[in-house]
């Protein structure tokens, strides 16, 4: 890094801890805990509607998005920039199965997947709002929908791609990082107290052993299983037709479509098109949700800017925000 980096970063820390500090005095001697836990959480979720094309407003079409990693951090951390915040869209979905306004949903998903229960929620949600309102979605992927993106894209009436768009790897996936013959050269020792043999399952500092991989294996085979059969009912197809494609192998778009995955290519507009002339909503009001600016979220957006670029940047944004406790995921790539 430069000493123009080092000084930018350093700048940021520092404006960065006077703020919470600041903040956390304010609150401590003005509110109590429940209560700022409970405007924390009101800011995070509070929903505001923009009018992407102009329209009726008793029969409405809604455009939600899913961009990146399908993942509940909780609150939003000020490093994580404007990426997808789970308990955001999860209250977008609540909102739209109690607004009879809504005749329509359009998701844009530009998503490498995220969490095996976070996907289950969202595709739970939709599910839901398609039986209990009886509107269709359409889906329009981005550059990438793979993985737990297209887990929440296979209940959609129709799924239109790009050319480009890298789809597929349906399959689940759990790793961890084994250092222990690592750690054994340079002797560092991990005593472990534990309370049963597993306890410590997935260890990085040992290698697993038999059991322990046919009891994860049984669960990775559990969730792949209801990815194949979220699959068949939301496309149609065959088990055997979706156990041909579901190898965890990626595809374009045309590829997706050959194989039944995707209906057509279109992006975002054309979608919302063919939707208003599939369903008669051509006077409809087009919408979509985002989030209101607020200094916690002015301040996300400057330290994302502030820490983005560089090798050296990613990898400490990496160490500041992620948990590396290993989980089942519909993820592809790290």
């Amino acid at each position: 890094m430069t000493a123009k980096r080092w000084i930018a970063v350093a700048v940021a820390a520092i404006l960065i801890f006077v703020s919470i500090g600041v903040n956390s005095m304010s609150w401590f001697f003005t509110r109590d805990w429940n209560l700022m836990l409970n405007e924390i959480t009101a800011m995070n979720q509070e929903l505001q509607e923009t009018v992407v094309e102009e329209g009726s407003t008793n029969e409405r079409i809604a455009v939600l998005k899913v961009d990146g990693v399908i993942q509940d951090t909780g609150v939003a951390s000020v490093f994580s920039g404007a990426q997808y915040n789970h308990q955001r869209f999860m209250a977008q979905l609540e909102e739209l199965k109690n607004d009879e306004t809504v005749k329509g949903i359009v998701l844009s998903v530009n998503s490498p997947g995220g969490g095996v229960l976070e996907s289950a929620d969202i595709y739970d949600a939709i599910i839901e709002i398609q039986e209990t309102k009886e509107i269709p979605m359409y889906v329009a992927m981005g550059g990438m929908a793979a993985s737990g993106g297209y887990y929440i894209s296979a209940p959609a009436e129709k799924i239109f791609v790009h050319p480009e768009t890298l789809t597929g790897s349906i399959g689940v996936i759990m790793q961890s990082i084994n250092f222990g013959k690592l750690a054994e050269k340079y002797g560092v020792d991990f005593p472990t107290i534990k309370s049963g043999p597993y306890k410590d399952i997935m260890s990085s500092t040992r290698e697993m052993k038999p059991e322990e991989r046919a009891m994860l294996q049984e669960m990775i085979d559990d969730s792949y299983k209801r990815f194949v059969d979220i699959i068949v009912d939301g496309r149609h197809m065959s088990e055997a037709d979706v156990r041909k494609v579901a190898d965890g192998r990626v595809m374009n778009g045309r590829q997706a479509i050959e194989a039944g995955l995707a209906d057509d290519y279109g992006k975002t507009p054309s979608v919302i098109a063919a939707m208003k002339e599939d369903y008669h909503l051509e006077k409809a009001e087009v919408f979509e949700y985002g989030a209101p600016e607020s200094f916690a979220s002015l301040l996300s957006l400057k330290v994302h800017n502030a820490f983005g670029g560089d090798i050296e940047s990613q990898i400490m944004k990496k160490l500041l925000t992620e948990n590396q406790a290993p989980r089942m995921m519909y993820l592809y790539g790290e």
